[in-house]
């Protein structure tokens, strides 16, 4: 098929299917002047084909204004007209071989969409949409709806479609695929912030819960999406799934499949219907019978449900089993749990238990379980979890790849728990999800993918992209596919001008959401929760992380305050909810924890500006307030009132800021500072009026800053010399007055390379002076002649440091059969290098650690200006293995010293666990006692497959603390 113009791209996304429309295809006209079309499907069929026509019908009036009439008797059908049907229905043979593709026939969720010219004396044109299956006849209406320009979140983020009063479309002959993954879907948890109190007081207020009419939304997004599949929301603030009848009948009506989460056995929500006051307590060593009679009486009433059933047994509420202390005593009690269920399946939903969809998920404890000897029976799906912050803990080795129930993946775009809940907005990096999730299926997770999207809201785009890779994996297996698929999304609900602006600006957010989500500014955690603490980013040298920060976001509200200015009016509340509030949220939480940062750090020095940081931290606490109210009571005429939470759990990191600030000795009025002075209390009674900046070198052309700021109620004038012509400086003059931050001022000092004589060492100075109070700073830049670095093609160091993306490697050495390759979207500077394939099993030898140095390899070249030791810190993504067959190791040697095996393999929630998931990176240090002047090599050999290398930061001497990672230093391209 030819590629789709950009048009076509606009009006349907193909977001999941590839090129689903040609570009050379047929028009249908729907809305014309002469045509105005009419919808028919199966009298009697599934009641899902009647859903579908009038969604469609709805979507055609929503783009056009003209309501089609949709009828399920053919005999009077005129015009054009759109057919909906199963290949095997009368409606579609009636219509003879050529509306429909033949190879259809039993296969799972396809659909085939043709056009047929006069196939009756009064029809003019058919569009025809046949299914394999009930599902995929709804995929192929919806495709069509997304064709118009209607995208699934039509509704869910009010995604307004283009008005087009004649409306036609172009479809050339197509066939789907069958889906990549047989069971995607939904779990909604932790609503009790959002789904939930939005659904009981806004939206169905009649039923004061997530009820029939909410799912019935939940169910269409789903069919839209190309899902299939939920696990409810199962918290106490909601009534289980089954307490509501009108809940069961929604997901028949719409096809879709009920599962239930890891801690629901047999479709129950123990939360809800497990009553300890009457029932006892939840254990099956003492209570079995009535466990027994618990789960029996669930798989009686839905027994004719279209269900998935979770195997095993947990605590009520995503505990541990109770009743059991050692493993020994819980590996055969689950066993016999397991055999129990499945003699229940057996007898009240089909002898041939194979028959029966069932899962076992070994999530936190019961993995150790599984490990432990647990045998799941062979047709049971494993689904493999992430550690809830979006690493997969383990996928499948060889002979688990073999089950017949195949295996799957329960992920999270949102989380409840330790160390630190993500509840509020949506962060989840595009490329994370994609790397995750293309490694699962290349290890055959094929069977079923669970994304948790807490409240569905903020987690739009997340769901969006979760639910295309199932469904169509293939253009995901390139990693730099991922930007192209948000800039699709974007495309098709704001349109290719918007997109454009947009795609850049929404990667950055999840950029810097990777690096540090929101919600952990505070560097507090919970269970247990601790009090919020200083945040670890640098605000004294590195050019001032923390402020580089707020920068980042100061610029990413500027660009979406001037997109919204040019967003259509129709796309207003879609912008807003998609773009503007996680945007303007995200920079407000970070500005409330780096300026109380400012606040109590400038305060030891004796800045005035230290209490209007203060202010502005306090300001955040507003703002986000008044966002919010925004979201819940302005945004779409109130619709989503109570849907948005600011302060999700109530946890310390969404506290109104307190202060207790320092107070300063007496000081001069005036004080200069400069970048790296390591005194962070500078205010004792003699402060320091001699400083030096760090180094300048011709390689790196550095800048550094000098802070001047006021201690006192007073205004000053400063002035700023440089005797030496090759020494820059941003400012001359200036004046700072007592109100606000304008107490304080930052200079910048650079070298005019143009003009700095050809030496190693160079000396000179810059004098600031504001009245009676003069400061000098020593200035020195190296910017000898080194033949040796002419042809150089590595790092050169930075006065005491070097930073080295890991794909900046100077050579690579990789063999026919393992690879270190480029992963797009990942790590520092959007890049990470990976170590391929990813595999079942190694070859023999490959796992061989006396064998490293025959293993591929990349090699980075650096040099260092003195002798000095050297400490080496390598940051890789906190992966875990691929499967027990494995370990995450990696080697290391330099300048061809002796091989150092790393392993940055974590067991259980450990501090080091902890740390990794909050940084979304693992460490492990390197120290080289002495490293003289001059070129070194270092090298990092592959041991294990799937291994993430992000960053390699070389201290020699520097030893100042950094978050995150530093830009690079240089290196010749």
């Amino acid at each position: 098929m030819r590629k789709m113009p950009l048009k076509f791209i606009a009006a349907y996304c193909l977001i999941a299917a590839g090129s689903l429309f040609t570009a050379n295809a047929a028009q249908f006209d729907l809305v014309t002047a002469q045509n105005k079309v009419t919808i028919y499907y199966q009298k009697g069929d599934s009641k899902l084909d009647s859903i579908a026509a009038h969604l469609l019908a709805a979507d055609i009036k929503l783009v056009s204004g003209y309501l089609p009439k949709v009828y399920n008797d053919i005999t009077s059908a005129k015009g054009n007209v759109i057919i909906i049907g199963r290949t095997d229905s009368g409606l579609i043979k009636g219509f003879g071989n050529k509306a429909a593709d033949p190879d259809l026939k039993g296969k799972w969720e396809c659909y085939s969409v043709r056009i047929l010219s006069k196939p009756t004396k009064n029809i003019t044109n058919a569009l025809v949409i046949t299914g394999s299956d009930v599902r995929g006849t709804a995929y192929g209406v919806f495709s069509v709806s997304e064709k118009i320009g209607v995208t699934p979140w039509y509704w869910w983020a009010d995604a307004t479609p283009k008005i087009q009063k004649s409306l036609s479309v172009n479809i050339d002959d197509f066939t789907s695929e069958t889906p990549s993954v047989k069971f995607r879907g939904i779990f909604i948890n932790d609503e009790d912030w959002g789904l939930q109190p939005w659904s009981a007081k806004t939206f169905e207020p009649e039923t004061k819960d997530i009820g029939p009419k909410t799912y019935a939304k939940v169910f269409e997004l789903l069919l839209r999406l190309k899902a299939n599949l939920i696990w409810p929301a199962m918290h106490p603030s909601t009534k289980a799934f089954y307490h509501y009848p009108g809940n069961i009948k929604a997901a028949e009506d719409y096809q879709i499949v009920v599962g239930s989460s890891h801690a629901e056995p047999m479709l129950r929500n123990n939360v809800s219907e497990w009553n300890e006051k009457t029932m006892g307590p939840f254990n099956y060593l003492t209570n079995r019978q009535k466990v027994n009679d618990y789960w029996e009486s669930r798989i009686k009433e839905s027994s004719k449900v279209n269900g998935i059933y979770t195997t095993g047994m947990r605590g009520i509420h995503d505990g541990e089993i109770q009743g059991v202390k050692t493993m020994e005593e819980t590996v055969p009690l689950l066993d016999t749990i397991i055999r129990v269920q499945r003699d229940m399946l057996k007898k009240y939903v089909n002898q041939d238990i194979t028959k029966v969809p069932q899962v076992f998920t070994p999530y936190k404890e019961v993995l150790e379980i599984y490990d432990a000897g647990l045998k799941v029976p062979d047709d049971i799906t494993l689904v493999w979890p992430d550690d809830n912050y979006g690493y997969i803990q383990r996928l499948s080795n060889a002979e688990e790849s073999k089950r017949s129930g195949g295996s799957g993946v329960y992920y999270h775009a949102s989380y409840w728990g330790r160390p630190h809940d993500y509840l509020w907005l949506g962060t989840s990096h595009p490329a994370h999800i994609r790397e995750e999730m293309t490694k699962a299926y290349t290890m055959n997770a094929k069977q079923l993918w669970v994304l948790n999207v807490g409240d569905i809201k903020p987690s739009e785009y997340a769901t969006q992209l979760f639910m295309d890779m199932a469904y169509d994996i293939k253009p995901f297996e390139k990693s730099s596919f991922s930007l192209t698929h948000l800039q699709n999304w974007l495309l098709a609900i704001f349109g290719s001008k918007q997109a454009v602006s947009i795609a850049p600006l929404l990667w950055k957010y999840y950029d810097l959401a990777f690096e540090r989500k929101p919600e952990y500014m505070g560097w507090s955690q919970t269970e247990p929760t601790t009090a919020i603490n200083f945040t670890a980013y640098n605000h004294f040298f590195y050019n001032d992380q923390a402020q580089l920060r707020i920068d980042a976001y100061d610029a990413l509200v500027s660009k979406v305050e001037a997109i919204r200015r040019d967003v259509e009016a129709k796309d207003k509340d879609a912008f807003y909810e998609l773009i503007e509030y996680p945007v303007r949220g995200a920079a407000l939480i970070n500005k409330k924890f780096l300026y109380r940062d400012k606040a109590y750090l400038y305060a030891k020095q004796g800045r005035l500006s230290a209490s209007s940081y203060a202010a502005l931290s306090d300001e955040v606490y507003e703002k986000i307030g008044g966002e919010t109210k925004y979201y819940n009571t302005k945004l779409a005429n109130g619709k989503w009132q109570g849907m948005m939470d600011m302060f999700p759990r109530k946890l310390p990191v969404f506290d109104l800021p307190v202060f207790d600030l320092s107070k300063t000795n007496s000081l001069p009025a005036f004080r200069a500072l400069p970048e790296g002075y390591k005194q962070t209390d500078s205010s004792g009674p003699s402060p320091d009026r001699q400083f030096k900046l760090p180094e300048f070198n011709k390689w790196n052309k550095q800048k550094y800053f000098i802070d001047v700021f006021l201690t006192q109620n007073q205004k000053k004038n400063f002035t700023i010399t440089c005797l030496e012509t090759w020494i820059k400086t941003s400012s001359r003059q200036g004046e700072l007055t007592p109100d606000g931050l304008n107490s304080q001022k930052r200079i910048w000092v650079e070298i005019d390379w143009t003009k700095v004589p050809a030496q190693k060492s160079l000396q000179g100075k810059v004098t600031v002076k504001a009245g009676d109070d003069q400061y000098d700073f020593a200035v020195s830049a190296n910017n000898t002649d080194l033949k040796e670095l002419k042809s150089f093609k590595g790092s050169v160091e930075a006065d005491g440091y070097l930073s080295i993306n890991a794909v900046d490697y100077t050579a690579v050495k990789n063999t026919k059969s393992r690879q270190w390759s480029v992963v797009d979207g990942l790590g520092a500077n959007g890049k990470a290098l990976e170590a391929f394939p990813l595999v079942e099993k190694a070859a023999d030898g490959e796992l061989d650690t006396l064998k490293v140095k025959s293993n591929p390899s990349v090699e980075y070249e650096f040099y260092s200006f003195s002798q000095t030791p050297a400490i080496i810190t390598i940051t890789s993504l906190p992966t875990y293995p691929l499967n027990k067959n494995f370990e995450v190791r990696y080697a290391v040697s330099v300048d061809d010293g002796p091989v150092r095996i790393l392993n940055f393999r974590t067991f259980g929630r450990s501090d080091e666990w902890k740390k990794n998931v909050l940084s979304n990176s693992a460490q492990r240090i390197l120290n080289e006692p002495i490293l003289k002047p001059g070129k070194h090599t270092l090298r990092i050999y592959m041991i294990d497959p799937g291994v993430i290398l992000n960053h390699i930061y070389i201290d020699l001497g520097i030893a100042q603390p950094f978050y995150g990672t530093l830009p690079k230093t240089f290196k010749q391209n």
